[in-house]
């Protein structure tokens, strides 16, 4: 008897083990998990884990680029910079027809109704792509004066107009890849979503160098090298995301009868997707601000936030995994009538979120010149790193709630809501802050990075107290 007694704790653990393999094998291969039942521990695990690695993928565009540009000098790395600030536009609005296209197709797949879900993924790649053109055109024709409009310096300008312009230009690249991957996440296919941008980023990774260093027999690009490299990889990411879409194998099939205007649809993501866009347009338009307000005091400052902001990217992407857990669970459960579970999706989300930033913002903030000494050892550029790494990270913990609320409200399809609250906590509370530390308070770029946690911390209070209230629950898509 004692013998079988002390041979049961190894057999549970090697059970143990096995199940933990079994799991991370679903996550990461696919899933046919129903997510209006059983366990939302488990369900939000099983999105969380691609969507988290998904967004290291997509956060890891900007630090690889930055690690092979940062060798190129500070106007080099200014130039990138303020082009992402740009490029960040175009987010807003690939990120509001993704937030439609999540939450549209999480609904409908929640109603088992996975025709009008695929309905609903044409209608937005058709937006996606008529958008995608017509930003193109703009951004590559008028780079230098895009530039300067941001406070480029002559040479930043003269360093990065190519590099924005093929950025700018290539952009359908950047708005399809998001788009899509919010119609895989809505549906809860996350391992999809998270294929494809391992993909795109594992032929950034190889085509950086060769391109700006011309190695292996690549023409030697320079800056501009970094632009191709990343459009070629996102490119070749998307005609992965068609193909799967087109092969008929996951929750969302796209096949020829769905390849044409749907207009009681079309509408229905216009509006979603519209308020979704001006969302994202109000929270980019502040970034944009900041990164301007930062520029005036010169490119060691730009360089200095640029270092900082993609750390902190890489570091806070990883995060959105959970959130867009919460988007999907929120959508499909309100589609199968169970609201209850939908918020309690929520709450557990958000428990879990905090516990990840909080001990990644510990991370950032003890160990900030480490982090920042692997990039640059420029003594002017180096200490503002090391500071906006400082700043930003303290408000980790509210940062987590604010960012799960928000998905919270978007998986609803109550996009209304958070639109308001970001119109108040950037443009009423963080510009003008963030201006007058720098400004008139006498912080220079440091009263930048100091407006950020403030206004996020803000919107997190805000965000938790309008969720309570239960309004999302009740909205139409």
């Amino acid at each position: 008897m004692q013998d079988a007694v002390e041979s049961r704790p190894p057999a549970k653990r090697e059970f143990s083990k096995k199940a933990k393999r079994g799991f991370l094998r679903e996550a990461l291969t696919g899933t046919e998990q129903d997510f209006t039942e059983g366990s939302l521990t488990r369900g939000i695990a099983l999105l969380a884990v691609p969507t988290v690695l998904e967004m290291v993928m997509e956060s890891t565009f900007g630090i690889v680029d930055a690690f092979w540009v940062a060798r190129l000098g500070a106007d080099a790395i200014a130039a990138v910079g303020l082009t992402e600030s740009l490029v960040i536009l175009i987010f807003s609005i690939a990120l509001g027809l993704s937030m439609a296209a999540t939450a549209t197709v999480a609904r409908r797949i929640g109603e088992k109704d996975p025709e009008g879900a695929s309905i609903a993924a044409v209608q937005a790649i058709g937006v996606g792509v008529i958008v995608a053109i017509l930003t193109g055109i703009a951004g590559a024709l008028f780079a230098p004066q895009l530039l300067g409009w941001m406070h480029g310096s002559p040479e930043v300008i003269r360093i990065g107009s190519r590099y924005t312009a093929i950025v700018l230009g290539g952009n359908a690249s950047i708005m399809l890849l998001f788009l899509i991957n919010g119609v895989f996440r809505g549906a809860g296919d996350a391992a999809v979503a998270m294929r494809t941008l391992w993909l795109a980023n594992l032929i950034n990774l190889a085509l950086d160098p060769c391109f700006i260093y011309g190695y292996a027999g690549f023409p030697k690009l320079g800056v501009a090298g970094a632009a191709v490299a990343t459009t070629t990889g996102r490119s070749i990411g998307v005609l992965y995301q068609l193909y799967i879409l087109l092969g008929g194998t996951k929750r969302v099939a796209v096949a020829r009868r769905h390849l044409r205007l749907q207009w009681d649809v079309l509408r229905r993501l216009l509006r979603v997707g519209g308020i979704a866009m001006l969302q994202s347009f109000i929270s980019v338009a502040s970034w944009v601000s900041l990164v301007r307000i930062n520029a005036g005091f010169g490119s060691s400052a730009v360089a200095g936030y640029t270092l900082a902001i993609r750390m902190i990217l890489f570091a806070i992407l990883p995060s959105w995994g959970i959130s867009s857990a919460a988007a999907t669970l929120v959508g499909q459960n309100l589609g199968a009538k169970r609201p209850d579970r939908s918020a309690q999706a929520v709450w557990l989300s958000g428990l879990y979120n905090m516990i990840f930033l909080t001990a990644v913002g510990i991370a950032l903030f003890a160990f900030a010149p480490a982090f920042v000494s692997l990039f640059t050892s420029d003594a002017a550029v180096a200490p503002l790193a090391v500071a906006c790494l400082r700043y930003i990270s303290a408000g980790y913990p509210f940062y987590a709630w604010g960012m799960v609320m928000e998905q919270a409200f978007n998986g609803a399809g109550d996009t209304v809501t958070p639109t308001w609250i970001n119109l108040f906590c950037y443009w009423l509370v963080q510009l003008p802050l963030a201006w007058w530390l720098a400004g008139p308070g006498g912080l220079g770029p440091r009263g930048v990075y100091l407006g950020t946690p403030i206004a996020e911390s803000l919107l997190a209070v805000v965000s938790v107290v309008l969720f309570r209230q239960g309004k999302w629950q009740r909205v139409k898509i």
